[in-house]
């Protein structure tokens, strides 16, 4: 009997046509009309049973190979798959009739899937995934067997059994989480892992890698579980391990890159880019209307700017969630894998040991862990004639951090100066020293001396570029860090007079206020002084020359007296206003001298309302007397402003860091929105996109926190820039070859005017023109005449003797 068709006597029996029906025609009927198809069902399903049974009768007589023994074996695997699959199909709208069904397949193949033939392996595989799929099966129950099922050797079921189980495990951790579940799956994968067997152990970290660089096991335990696997037994789990744990960031990249281009159906669009031109038209030109489309066309890209720069944040920090940030114990692993490194009987290749040291580095320099052994180690690789030595010193800058003993580095540093920073070495060599130095004194800046650092300035005047370059950041660096170790010459004009030192070993800095408060005392301080500059009732020590113009008309009088009445009222150069509540800041002196300027206010409103009576009649008296007046005004006004300058220096000394809410001392959240709009705008001046303010700080060179250099990996490209690396002959070649491209095939001048397709020349037209009567005329007379004086020249001429004669 065929597997496909169903024999007609149980159909007429049931009463309907006899001829032969397909399984997938009845599978169809059977999904319309499922109540009138179940004799058909409890016949197929008789046939599954009674197939599994002789195949398991055969397997146990000796039938090993069943495509290779008797004539009924691949009759009996073909009528089993095709059946399974047929009832697989069905069992959703049968399941009363078919509730064994799911638990027989499963045990079927828990049980004989080592001796199934490959296709109907893959076809029972296939039945119990659609049942996985259609949720009549859990996936707990049967993800060590589809974990073992990989581990046979078959490369077809190994792929649809690994993509079964990393969608399954995606599709059920999609909406919500449940840890539960998540625990009892991960410890099937985690004991797997641990197992002796490379197969088993191998299949179970690269699912865990997938599940984890996909982000659904994100967590703690899944991360531990892959850095365990470095100290596997079998080198080649160790390996994997550490690739995967080095090539974190790259792997995080492509993922990102390859989402972007799968999710976005839309056509991708040109980055947005904002220039202080666009800025300018939307607020200074066109029209009203016109004026509200820029602004409105400069917000949207302005929304979108920010969001490429939220994006563009995200993977540059993806770093943070690496498996080594998730170690429980970081120190316990780094010391773990340098003692394997150190102590390994086994010898491993020289890319393995490399690869371990960069772990081991990577580890150091994330968690800020103090391993004292591990910097003499590198001692005997860094040279410049080892291979891979720049990726070398980039493990080797990443394990130097600020808790490091200085001590334990600096023979390592001297080595790095000695090997690479010698006038005898080449110069690709010293511009890597050169840029090691660099990195490591950002991070470990007690480890340059003043006579060192000038010896190593002196490449400032390198030929090489690449030497150049490296020693001029050298110096840009020790610029913000400690000026003093440079000479005057070096220090720049910035720096001539700065007295920043670096921190000593162990000094961590304690934040003692709100981030970005500054910014708001700054902003606060600028609105207030724009404030008392728009004020026109209080005089300003900058408008002297309309203050003199002003006082003709008003009568102002400025007398010698000190009374402290005017003073009070003026403002600063800074646009700070003192007040009179500051009084308490120059001790009782001044509670005492307020009485008096009480006083001597109410005398000096009396004065004023005398003169004005008296000013009708004697005019130009008073205009005499304000003359002799003003010509101390100078002086005084010299007086008045250093008197302010020393109440304001004195006022800030005494008072500190007031909070920015002098009643209670709290920020409120409209505070910190300010905050962070100031953080924005400080990253679009930083940008150019906005002009700097008066106050702002312009540095060339800006030094990244601790925590930035912990957590950013060293770039070995970035140690070796501007170093021209010599081409091979073949790349030389390729360069010549792509300059050709655009070039055409040379042809001589005479070939292309040979295949000119096109009209005569004007010369050539001038040959041909005809010429009038007068002219042919003189022509043949002015050529009769040279013909005549070239046959008189000829006789004359002496042409030598012939060598025959």
């Amino acid at each position: 009997m065929s597997s496909h068709y169903l024999s007609p006597e149980p159909l007429s029996a049931s009463g309907r046509s006899s001829e032969k029906m397909s399984l997938p025609t009845l599978q169809s009927k059977m999904k319309c009309d499922p109540e009138g198809y179940e004799t058909e069902l409890l016949l197929v399903y008789n046939q599954f049973k009674s197939s599994l049974e002789l195949f398991k009768q055969q397997a146990d007589l000796g039938f090993k190979s069943v495509t290779g023994s008797g004539g009924s074996d691949p009759t009996v695997a073909k009528d089993l798959a095709d059946r399974a699959m047929f009832l697989a199909h069905v069992t959703p709208f049968y399941p009363a009739q078919l509730a064994q069904f799911p638990s027989q397949l499963s045990e079927f193949l828990h049980s004989s899937a080592r001796t199934l033939p490959s296709g109907l392996r893959l076809h029972v595989a296939q039945a119990l995934i659609l049942l996985m799929n259609r949720k009549m099966v859990d996936i707990g129950d049967n993800l060590g067997l589809f974990m073992e099922l990989q581990s046979y050797g078959d490369k077809a079921l190994k792929i649809l059994a690994y993509n079964h189980v990393i969608h399954s495990v995606k599709r059920m951790n999609l909406k919500h989480k449940n840890e539960a579940k998540n625990r009892a799956l991960q410890n099937v994968l985690f004991r797997m892992l641990q197992l002796e067997d490379e197969r088993k152990a191998k299949r179970a970290l690269i699912t865990l890698r997938e599940l984890h660089r996909r982000k659904v096991w994100f967590d703690e335990n899944t991360a531990n579980a892959i850095c365990s696997a470095c100290f596997h037994p079998s080198s080649r789990i160790m390996i994997a391990c550490l690739s995967f744990l080095l090539d974190y960031e790259k792997i995080e990249e492509e993922d990102d890159s390859d989402a972007s281009s799968s999710d976005e159906d839309t056509p991708h669009k040109a980055q947005v880019a904002i220039n202080r031109e666009d800025i300018y038209k939307a607020h200074h030109k066109g029209t009203l209307a016109s004026k509200k489309k820029k602004k409105a066309k400069l917000q949207r890209a302005i929304r979108s700017l920010k969001k490429q720069q939220r994006i563009t944040s995200e993977k540059s920090t993806s770093n943070y969630h690496t498996p080594l940030n998730h170690l429980r114990d970081p120190q316990e692993f780094a010391e773990k894998l340098f003692s394997r490194l150190q102590n390994n009987t086994k010898v491993e290749r020289f890319e393995v040991k490399m690869m371990m040291l960069k772990v081991v580095a990577r580890t150091i320099g994330l968690h800020r862990l103090v391993v004292l052994n591990f910097y003499p180690y590198f001692m005997n690789y860094i040279t410049p004639h080892q291979n891979g030595v720049t990726e070398l010193l980039a493990a080797a800058v990443q394990a130097c951090h600020g808790m490091v003993p200085p001590d334990a580095v600096e023979p390592l540093f001297k080595q790095i100066i000695i090997k690479f920073v010698d006038d005898r070495a080449q110069p690709e060599a010293i511009a890597v020293g050169l840029n090691t130095i660099r990195e490591i004194c950002l991070r470990m800046p007690l480890l340059m001396t003043e006579d060192l650092l000038q010896d190593l300035a002196l490449y400032k005047k390198s030929h090489t570029k690449a030497v150049s370059v490296a020693a001029r950041s050298l110096i840009g660096l020790f610029r913000e860090l400690n000026p003093s170790l440079l000479i005057k010459k070096d220090r720049g004009r910035q720096h001539v007079n700065s007295k920043a030192r670096p921190k000593a070993y162990g000094e961590v800095d304690v934040l003692n206020d709100v981030p970005g408060l500054d910014l708001l005392k700054n902003d606060d301080d600028n609105e207030n002084s724009d404030d008392n500059d728009d004020n026109d009732d209080e005089p300003s020590l900058r408008g002297t020359d309309e203050m003199l113009a002003s006082s003709d008309d008003e009568g102002l009088q400025i007398t010698n007296t000190d009374s402290g009445s005017e003073n009070d009222d003026m403002m600063s150069e800074d646009g700070d206003e003192i007040d009179e509540n500051d009084s308490d800041v120059s001790g009782d002196e001044d509670e005492a001298e307020a009485e008096d300027e009480d006083e001597d206010e109410e005398e000096n409103t009396q004065d004023e309302d005398e003169e004005s009576d008296k000013n009708d009649g004697s005019g130009v008296k008073e205009n005499m007397a304000k003359k002799r007046k003003f010509g101390d005004f100078d002086s005084q006004l010299n007086d008045a402003e250093a008197s302010l300058r020393t109440l304001k220096r004195l006022a800030k000394e005494n008072m500190g860091s007031v909070p920015s809410d002098s009643t209670d001392g709290f920020l409120s959240n409209e505070d910190f929105r300010r905050i962070k709009e100031l953080k924005a705008k400080q990253r679009l001046t930083q940008q150019g996109l906005l002009k700097k303010s008066s106050d702002a700080k312009s540095t060339a060179f800006r030094i990244p926190t601790s925590d930035e250099l912990s957590s950013k990996r060293v770039d070995p490209a970035k140690l070796e820039v501007h170093v021209k690396r010599r081409m091979t002959k073949e790349e030389k070649l390729a360069l010549v070859k792509a300059g050709r491209e655009d070039r055409g095939k040379y042809i001589s001048r005479a070939a292309v005017k040979q295949k000119k397709t096109g009209g005569l020349s004007n010369k050539q037209k001038e040959h041909k023109k005809a010429m009038p009567l007068v002219a042919k005329r003189a022509k043949v007379a002015k050529s009769r005449v040279e013909k005549r004086k070239k046959q008189q020249l000829s006789g004359k001429n002496f042409r030598g003797k012939k060598a025959w004669k």
